[in-house]
């Protein structure tokens, strides 16, 4: 067991690092950007470095484990280690935190603050993804909040205090529902609290308290993810976030709750996990129709691609929920697969708006001429989304099919009703898509060229563009890398279903 403790340096470093941006001059925003830079790509290197030699790819176990007595008082403990499952969304935020920096190139009011708080939400997010443990878990949860709730509020749109008040409200209630369920299994049949998250799985809890317990914790991750009814943050404040925070919301936030289904709800609590995994695939279908319908009614760039990311959140679920090796390896591919395109997206409609001034989609037209950099990579990556194949998405929304078809849990009539209906979603994906890259790019200008400045994407935009976009065709091409990291973990998840 190596004894150096990694995983704490992953989650201090940044916001220690990022308390240490408000010493810098007022002015120095080039200063403060290159500062950011810096510590986002060496914390990505090092994360890099430490998994490559330490962690070993073929153990199910935990790993890089770190123990300490954090609050004696309340016999409090700092515990983090990792699996393979954890590796994937640890190095998605690395990247895709390191490319939003750097897409948060043009922001100068007030620059310390704003990149303190990007900062700090790298740190939450490693630290949630690592976490052993259930109060640690709701401490990094909630710290994500506050950084999110000012970034949206500070340096959003015309409604931006609206959407930041309705992100909070929503978010801050479903936390309260994680922190009942944390205190419920660390509280329940022994003398002293324990959040340790083996000792939460290796105990065995009446069902009545496990469906109760399952659905407190649902509803939390069913705020973040979002899964319908609670979805409705989401298009307002991906409406009114600058871009580069969108990056984050929809690369790496959503996935956050994914994460807690799998690693709480999945992997403590399994027999509430069967009794409720039928019903939440079926939500997991109506949230593809139902957001692959609404899509194209929506006037807003930014809400027609958030859009599409609750209609894609829906096969996460349905692979969670397929209680199969392959529908659970699909979900966890579809995590990583869409944190990288929903990124993209958001960051080309944010530098396109940056030239134009536009959000609606009827206002705009004709770009392609005058942007063909711009057109060519958002048309790649829209095909991306839509699972074209050769891309990540395609082989995410295959493996869950064939997890769910493959599945021993369900009746084969069940399972091939759902799958034509999942199969319908599938072809709504590709009208709300393609009519989107149509009204922006085709046809004719319907916005007065003179009063606009036009030029095409820099060599910023298209190193970001570019370096999302080579894992999309990379792990397309070969997907096997994904399964490689968390195939033994799902095996070791699954066996509390088939062999208890």
């Amino acid at each position: 067991m190596n004894s150096f403790p990694w995983l704490t340096i992953f989650v201090v470093l940044p916001i220690a690092a990022g308390l240490l941006i408000f010493f810098f001059p007022h002015r120095g925003n080039k200063l403060i950007r290159w500062y950011t830079l810096y510590i986002c790509i060496a914390e990505l290197l090092l994360i890099t470095y430490a998994f490559s030699y330490y962690f070993q790819f073929e153990d199910p176990l935990i790993q890089l484990a770190e123990h300490y007595k954090w609050i004696p008082f309340f016999d409090l403990y700092w515990r983090l280690g990792i699996d393979g499952f954890s590796l994937g969304p640890i190095l998605l935020t690395g990247f895709i935190t390191t490319l939003a920096t750097l897409a948060a190139w043009p922001i100068t009011r007030d620059s310390r603050l704003f990149h303190f708080l990007m900062l700090a939400m790298y740190s939450a997010q490693i630290g949630l993804f690592s976490s052993q443990d259930l109060l640690l878990f709701f401490i990094m949860w909630e710290l994500e909040l506050i950084p999110v709730y000012l970034l949206l509020s500070m340096w959003g749109g015309k409604k931006r205090l609206y959407s930041a008040t309705k992100f909070i409200l929503y978010t801050a209630g479903g936390s309260v529902f994680l922190l009942l369920g944390a205190l419920g299994l660390a509280l329940y049949g022994s003398d002293e609290p324990t959040f340790n998250f083996e000792t939460s799985a290796n105990q065995s809890y009446p069902v009545a308290l496990e469906i109760f317990f399952y659905i407190g914790f649902f509803i939390a991750f069913a705020v973040k993810s979002p899964i319908i009814p609670l979805h409705t943050w989401l298009p307002d404040t991906h409406g009114e976030a600058h871009y580069s925070t969108c990056m984050l919301l929809a690369g790496i936030l959503l996935k956050m709750g994914a994460y807690g289904l799998i690693r709480i709800n999945m992997e403590l609590l399994p027999h509430a996990h069967s009794i409720f995994s039928p019903w939440l695939i079926i939500i997991g279908v109506m949230q593809i129709i139902y957001a692959a319908s609404t899509s194209p009614g929506q006037r807003n760039l930014k809400k027609r691609i958030a859009y599409s990311s609750v209609s894609h959140m829906g096969f996460i679920i349905i692979g969670i929920c397929s209680i199969s090796e392959m529908g659970l390896n699909g979900a966890i591919l579809q995590i990583l697969s869409h944190g990288f395109i929903g990124a993209a997206l958001f960051f080309l409609a944010g530098t396109g708006y940056d030239r134009i001034r536009r959000l609606y989609l009827d206002e705009m037209g004709g770009m392609a001429p005058l942007m063909p950099k711009l057109f060519t990579t958002f048309s790649i990556l829209s095909l991306a989304s839509l699972a074209l194949p050769g891309m990540s998405g395609f082989f995410a929304e295959l493996v869950v099919f064939f997890g769910l078809i493959s599945g021993q849990k369900y009746l084969l009539t069940a399972k091939i009703f759902i799958t034509v209906v999942m199969a319908v979603g599938m072809i709504l994906t590709p009208i709300y898509l393609l009519s989107m890259v149509r009204q922006m790019f085709y046809g004719y200008k319907l916005f007065n060229a003179p009063n606009s400045y036009f030029f095409d994407s820099g060599p910023r935009e298209l190193f970001v563009s570019i370096s999302i976009l080579l894992p999309v065709i990379s792990i397309g091409i070969y997907p096997d890398f994904v399964f490689s990291l968390s195939i033994d973990r799902v095996e070791a998840i699954l066996s509390n279903y088939f062999y208890r």
